[in-house]
């Protein structure tokens, strides 16, 4: 078997990115202290109470099989592999929060129905692939930060999501390392998104390759979003293909740029591009126009983009380095003709991003006027949003009053 790397390095980047970004160190270590909302109870308690645990002398081969996968991938760690009655196909994994403690691996009873040994190896190999990559505690951590009932920001929802996503398609990567047979990870993916037997209902591979490709055009020609916390399976199909068939680590990463580009995708239209463009260049015009562009302004601009780019930083600087005037006309006029009714909005974004540093410099409100009158509005009209934007929104700078 070749042995290509698992990983996959934005997977990591963005890892640490939001590890980082929620003072992963400092929490992990006052959670130890406070031993508070400890998941390894519940879990152990919910597994030990309502589900089967697998043991030698129980489930002698499915132990086997466990343990020999647990043993081919190279992991070391205590982990307690647990049978559910459940009807729904579907497996998780739960890593352990002290060193020492065994993780856990269960797997729905209504996958037994359905795979065979392979398939059962490849998922098995794919939740053992989530405690190997550690990304089971990062998911830990953020669940931690941000319980059920607590809004995401916008900025960390979309990374945390791309992250959730390629996560998946390393553990992928383990799974077939763990059966080395592609095409039982294929079938294993179809039954867990039909729940069919495949056998059963005479599909072939060669079909389920076919049909995956068609579908996979959708998503190439820039039609689909891949939006839930798993790739869309025929993402998951062709990476696993390609890992699985690549003889070299460059030549892997390099397909699989263009898979990893459709995770990229935040907006799925036309429209939602144009207003990157306009939300990145009409902020750097209006940040600019008094002579001084301010991190405070920055900083709102790259949030504005933050729902509509994965990246909204660099997106920003890549607008800079060209011609922003250019820039701006073209996704204005696009915008319009697209739909005529983002005129108001437009001139909320701008007044938005001139009081995000708290100064209304009288050359940003001449800006405004001028704006406004490109694109049809009456100085009125404009008079009245800066006026309504001042009221509810405007806090003057504790600078000016000392």
């Amino acid at each position: 078997m070749k042995k290509l790397n698992p990983t996959i390095k934005l997977e990591k980047q963005i890892g640490e990115q939001i590890y980082n970004a929620l003072q992963g160190q400092v929490v992990e270590e006052v959670l130890k202290k406070s031993k508070i909302n400890s998941s390894d109870t519940y879990w152990r308690s919910s597994m030990e109470g309502h589900s089967l645990k697998v043991q030698q002398h129980l489930l002698p081969d499915f132990f086997a099989l466990c343990h020999e996968v647990k043993e081919k991938l190279g992991f070391e760690e205590n982990v307690d592999f647990y049978i559910t009655g459940d009807s729904s196909v579907n497996a998780f994994s739960v890593s352990a929060e002290d060193e020492g403690q065994p993780h856990i691996v269960n797997v729905n009873s209504a996958l037994f129905d359905l795979m065979d040994q392979n398939e059962l190896r490849f998922v098995i190999g794919h939740e053992l692939g989530h405690l190997i990559n550690k990304d089971s505690k990062l998911s830990r951590l953020i669940g931690f930060v941000f319980p059920p009932e607590a809004a995401v920001p916008i900025s960390l929802h979309y990374k945390i999501r791309l992250h959730e996503q390629l996560a998946e398609l390393v553990a992928d990567r383990y799974g077939f390392m763990a059966t080395e047979n592609i095409q039982a990870c294929v079938t294993a993916f179809f039954k867990l998104a039909s729940g069919l037997d495949l056998t059963k209902m005479n599909v072939s591979i060669d079909a389920l390759i076919a049909d995956n490709n068609e579908r996979l055009d959708y998503f190439l020609n820039d039609k689909g979003v891949s939006r839930n916390s798993h790739p869309v399976n025929p993402i998951r199909v062709k990476a696993l293909h390609l890992f699985a068939t690549s003889k070299t680590q460059k030549a892997l990463n390099e397909g699989m740029e263009q898979l990893i580009g459709i995770l990229l995708k935040i907006g799925d239209s036309e429209l939602d591009e144009y207003t990157a463009q306009f939300i990145a260049s009409a902020g750097l015009i209006v940040a600019n126009a008094d002579g001084k562009i301010t991190e405070q302004e920055v900083e709102q601009i790259i949030d504005s983009l933050a729902g509509l780019k994965m990246f909204p930083r660099d997106f920003l600087e890549q607008i800079a380095k060209g011609d922003i005037s250019a820039t701006f006309s073209n996704a204005v006029q696009n915008i319009l003709n697209i739909d005529p009714g983002t005129r108001e909005g437009m001139i909320n974004y701008m007044i938005h991003i001139i009081m995000s540093d708290k100064i209304i410099a009288p050359a940003e409100v001449e800006l405004l006027y001028q704006f406004g009158a490109d694109i049809g509005l009456s100085e009125k009209e404009v008079s009245d949003a800066i006026a309504m934007s001042i009221q509810k929104n405007y806090i003057p700078s504790i600078n000016a009053l000392c």
